[in-house]
């Protein structure tokens, strides 16, 4: 069951709170959170949106990038992939 989505092309301005309200047209949403930079702290433009069940999730699937204008945008939506692991990034020289 996957009920957690993928979102890109969401504005830079963009609050994890708008998005969460802009989706939850469509069902509601347990969370939302926009991926921000590490380094600068600014929005990456895409973020990930979880709904209560998959089918509300699948709605949004299903809407093309027209239907779905979030602040002059059309996000695109896919699938959450689960993260990878990966190996731990090596200490930073920059003091």
């Amino acid at each position: 069951m996957n009920n957690k989505l993928f979102v890109g092309g969401i504005s830079y301005s963009a609050t994890d709170a708008e998005l969460q309200e802009f989706f939850s047209q469509w069902g509601t949403v347990l969370s939302a959170k926009i991926i921000m930079d590490r380094d600068t702290g600014r929005s990456r433009g895409f973020g990930f949106v979880e709904f209560e069940n998959e089918a509300d999730a699948q709605k949004v699937l299903n809407l093309s990038e027209e239907e779905l204008m979030f602040q002059k945008r059309g996000l695109k939506v896919s699938l959450a992939r689960p993260q990878e692991n990966r190996a731990p990034r090596p200490p930073r020289n920059d003091m």
